[in-house]
């Protein structure tokens, strides 16, 4: 039995299903039963935990073979780091009571350093955590979610602009979408590594100009690209309902000294040596993907 933590999300139902499809058998673990009564449907088992819940996550993961997790982001808590940190040490502490021998998390390659890295810095203090509850660890190392620009849509539907919160709109990047990360989530649970591994996930160069495109195709009109000044990056986001101390951390520098958050290693706060196939995290293997699509169809749910 494969465990999954957060089976009605994107990535993690993706996951299930896909382990579903194969034959094996799966345990979804969420927050509310509700929401997981499609996949109960689809022949899923459904657990109620938390992942600050160290005896109930244990609970759920009793007799599983392998779990995929993630650590779920609530822009709207005012101390999120501190929220997000108990989420890790539920988690691990649970994986090391339970035994689970192996993990596949979700992370990003930002988390490759321990701090100036925004929310990142969780997913650093959460894989070294992992690391230590004895099992070992698949860290999923993807570059930016495609279906991020959904963060745009009440713009775009409401204004027809696109904000760009980026130094530039036109340079692109390597993008995502989150059915892959499920899939290969999946894949990596049926394979278990010898060691611990870091697996450098990379899908199609995207800019956010091209991603406007995509989602105005997506909603039958164009979409003009507004960027939105350093300066104003923290009050368009704390407009946007999420807290003063994420936007914060998303955007940490004063305006004259801004910078970005890293999207990936080849950023220059997270450039350190390293040999070919190799990153500051260890033995890493690069999957590269080939969805061009995430954003449109994850419009046209």
């Amino acid at each position: 039995m494969y465990a999954i933590a957060g089976a009605t999300g994107r990535t993690g139902q993706v996951a299930a299903r896909t382990l579903l499809a194969g034959g094996q058998k799966v345990r979804g673990i969420v927050r509310n039963a509700a929401k997981a009564e499609p996949l109960r449907a689809a022949g899923a088992e459904i657990a109620v935990a938390q992942l600050q819940d160290r005896d109930a996550l244990a609970f759920a993961l009793d007799g599983a073979r392998g779990l995929y997790a993630l650590l779920p982001e609530d822009p709207s808590v005012p101390e999120f780091h501190a929220h997000r940190r108990r989420m890790a040490d539920g988690l691990a502490a649970a994986v090391r009571a339970s035994g689970v021998p192996h993990v596949v998390f979700l992370s990003a390659p930002a988390a490759a350093v321990a701090a100036d890295n925004g929310p990142a810095k969780d997913l650093h203090y959460a894989e070294a955590a992992l690391r230590a509850s004895g099992a070992k660890v698949t860290i999923i190392s993807a570059c930016y979610l495609q279906e991020n620009a959904l963060a745009a849509l009440p713009a775009a539907q409401h204004e027809g602009v696109y904000p760009n919160f980026f130094p530039s709109s036109d340079v692109a990047f390597p993008t995502v979408a989150t059915r892959d990360i499920g899939q290969l989530a999946a894949r990596c649970l049926l394979e278990p590594p010898p060691k611990s591994e870091v697996i450098d996930l990379q899908g199609p160069l995207c800019s956010v100009r091209q991603m406007a495109e995509a989602l105005g195709r997506a909603l039958g009109k164009p979409l003009q690209v507004v960027d939105i000044p350093a300066a104003a990056h923290v009050g368009a986001l704390t407009s946007a309902n999420t807290s003063i101390g994420f936007g914060l951390e998303l955007f940490p520098f004063p305006a004259d000294k801004a910078k970005p958050i890293p999207l990936s290693c080849t950023d220059n706060c997270c450039e350190m040596p390293a040999a070919p196939g190799i990153n500051s995290r260890g033995h890493s293997n690069t999957v590269v993907s080939d969805t061009p699509d995430g954003l449109p169809s994850a419009v046209n749910r």
